[in-house]
């Protein structure tokens, strides 16, 4: 994490214009720049500049927005909650669909259900987010006026589960990219769990199918499904970006987008640090999900 922190500020640093350029405008004079470069410390050597920002960090201080003279860290306490709630929501419903999904396909194999399936995972994951997100405004929100275009715009998470109906499209958008890539692994890792010894074990003391597969298999099919998800936790804390931009979403995703373009290092750095955090802890959540699920696993 103190590696990705110095690597991003660096960096961040050699942004072309400068924060300073950035945040007055084109038609700043020279004077003006050097004042706001002394006045935010930017006029001191960069490696200078990311120990001070260090020895803040410790003591809980973030920095402070060029541009929306608020903290980094009230900003952060105010669309995390926001980007949590719309990621855990696409992630809740895309285990849920591409765990039955890629059980289904594993047992039906070569199947018409499993090409099919396949067929439109490989669809939905190559198609870029951007433009599947595009796609469902246009059909369900402009011609058929199903949902809302733009994204619940409230300022609490209650705000924003109030109106659902504004949350299909963002959410949707989501899954459809997430449940293609889960259902492969889970496809996969019950494949692999079908040809073992303790599945034949179980048949020839008779055992049903049904059994087999959900006391046995399935559970042993989840430890690929645990790496995914603790890999996850960083889109949860760090937001989806595009979607958040598409849909208007009011979270950290489109606010790092937003402050990208005016170059607030302080806010980049941040929302940066965030992520790295949670995937340090996604890897580590992962890593004790395997314990938990397979007790073959030890770590010494």
């Amino acid at each position: 994490m103190l590696l990705v922190s110095l690597i991003v500020f660096v960096l961040l640093q050699m942004l072309p214009g400068g924060a300073a350029r950035a945040i007055l405008g084109p038609r700043a004079t020279p004077a003006q720049l050097e004042h706001f470069n002394q006045q935010n410390g930017l006029d001191k050597p960069v490696f200078q500049q990311y120990l001070i920002w260090l020895n803040h960090l410790i003591h809980g201080d973030l920095g402070y927005s060029y541009k929306l003279n608020q903290s980094v860290s009230s900003l952060i306490a105010a669309k995390l909650p926001k980007t949590i709630v719309l990621n855990l929501l696409a992630l809740v419903f895309s285990v849920a669909l591409a765990v039955p999904i890629g059980l289904t396909q594993a047992v039906r194999r070569n199947s018409l259900f499993d090409y099919s399936a396949t067929f439109l995972g490989f669809v939905f994951y190559s198609t870029p987010i951007f433009f599947l997100s595009l796609l469902m405004v246009l059909w369900f929100s402009l011609n058929l006026g199903w949902f809302p275009a733009q994204a619940p715009q409230a300022e609490t998470v209650a705000g924003i589960l109030a109106d659902p109906k504004a949350l299909v499209l963002p959410v949707a958008s989501l899954v459809l990219l997430q449940v293609s890539l889960f259902t492969r692994y889970m496809r996969s890792a019950v494949l692999d769990n079908l040809v073992q010894d303790y599945v034949r074990t179980a048949y020839s003391k008779g055992a049903g199918q049904r059994r087999v597969i959900y006391r046995h298999v399935l559970r042993n099919s989840l430890i690929p499904m645990v790496t995914i998800l603790g890999l996850s936790l960083p889109i949860l804390l760090a937001g989806s970006l595009v979607t958040e931009q598409v849909f208007n979403y009011p979270g950290m995703g489109l606010l790092f987008y937003q402050q990208a373009l005016i170059n607030d290092y302080p806010t980049l750095l941040g929302i940066t640090l965030i992520t790295g955090i949670a995937t340090v802890l996604g890897n580590l959540l992962a890593d004790i999900g395997y314990a938990v699920l397979d007790p073959r696993v030890r770590y010494s």
